[in-house]
């Protein structure tokens, strides 16, 4: 009888430290896709997208479980397949993150446009000729809207905060910077406003919630979130790869889950209130006459056109005064296309949501 109830004992010593254990968060597997990872593990798969009214695709996918307690971070590249510095950072930053060192889970989506990328087709998932956005997506949908349904539903849902990174297409040349949407909560608008500051890109633009974009979907849900941009024109130089990773480094270290301070490089940011693109009205071969973070005047010339045997045909002028942050990087010009982004330079929110 005694050995019995000392084993019963014992039992009950057991079953409390698994529950204290749960409920601490440090026995609980994470899974997503294919891919389930536990505590203190690094883990690779795929988000299945099945076939539809087109062809199925399979999504990269890294988990990695830390052995401490904290919240859940997605990070997410590759909606358009050739900003290629984006998806390398990711796939780089994975590889640097040590599950033992780590409090909480992250969630890394390196790529989500396989098709754009295998074929180097810019903006668009040449499947369906559509754009890999507009959450949350339909799960009868073409292969873009079932990818975004199924980012939605296996990562957004399952994630605290997010990161959506994007950087210059083959067409684009670009400086980096980050993108701040206000949601009037003043809980979340501070976080986020964090998460910017620690990732360190000096221009920042404001956004305002109501799109359909990734970082919108995860803030509609009361999860602070942002989008970074890096790299230009296909290229994966090692500034652009290193700004991102390290960005990330340094806001996860904001969100506890590396150990260590926050670095607070980020002091004075340029705040661009609202993007102006400027679109051409005639086919033709394109010449750029200005760089990004070039500030204009209105009526400025920032580029030109000729015909096809070299005929200068138009003047592009900007149509307001502020500062470029993307130019098209390729001479290929036709009716519609985007030569050039100009930002108004507006005023930090801070005052709004409180100090940092």
């Amino acid at each position: 009888m005694a050995f019995r109830a000392r084993q019963l004992r014992q039992r009950a010593v057991g079953a409390g430290m698994l529950l204290v254990l749960s409920m601490a968060g440090l026995a609980a597997d994470v899974t997503i896709g294919t891919v389930t990872a536990q505590t203190g593990q690094k883990a690779t798969g795929y988000i299945e997208v099945p076939a539809g009214v087109d062809a199925g695709t399979n999504l990269p996918v890294i988990v990695i479980n830390g052995a401490k307690p904290g919240p859940t971070l997605a990070l997410v590249a590759g909606a358009h397949g050739t900003e290629y510095a984006s998806s390398l950072a990711l796939a780089q930053l994975a590889n640097r993150v040590d599950p033992a060192q780590l409090s909480g889970t992250l969630i890394v989506l390196p790529l989500l446009n396989v098709a754009s990328y295998l074929q180097k087709v810019v903006h668009v998932n040449p499947v369906d000729q559509k754009g890999v956005s507009g959450y949350p997506g339909k799960a009868d949908g073409t292969q873009s809207e079932r990818i975004v349904n199924a980012v939605y539903d296996q990562v957004v849902l399952k994630c605290d905060h997010l990161i959506d990174y994007h950087g210059g297409d083959l067409d684009e040349n670009l400086h980096p910077y980050s993108y701040w949407t206000s949601t009037g909560k003043a809980d979340v608008d501070k976080v986020s406003r964090d998460m910017v500051f620690a990732f360190g890109l000096k221009t920042i633009i404001i956004k305002q919630l109501g799109g359909r974009s990734l970082d919108n979907a995860a803030l509609k849900l009361g999860k602070a979130s942002i989008t970074v941009e890096a790299g230009r024109a296909g290229t994966t130089e090692a500034a652009d790869i290193g700004v991102l990773i390290d960005g990330t480094l340094n806001v996860m270290r904001y969100l506890k889950m590396l150990p260590g301070p926050a670095i607070a490089s980020l002091q004075h940011p340029l705040w661009i209130s609202k993007l102006t693109i400027v679109k051409s009205e005639y086919e033709g071969i394109f010449y750029p006459a200005v760089v990004p973070e070039a500030y204009v005047q209105q009526g400025m010339i920032v580029g030109y056109m000729t015909d096809y045997f070299g005929n200068k045909i138009t003047e592009v002028a900007a149509p307001l005064t502020g500062v470029i942050t993307l130019v098209c990087s390729v001479p290929t010009m036709k009716k519609g296309d985007n030569v050039v982004y100009i930002g108004e330079i507006g005023e930090d929110p801070s005052a709004k949501i409180g100090s940092r």
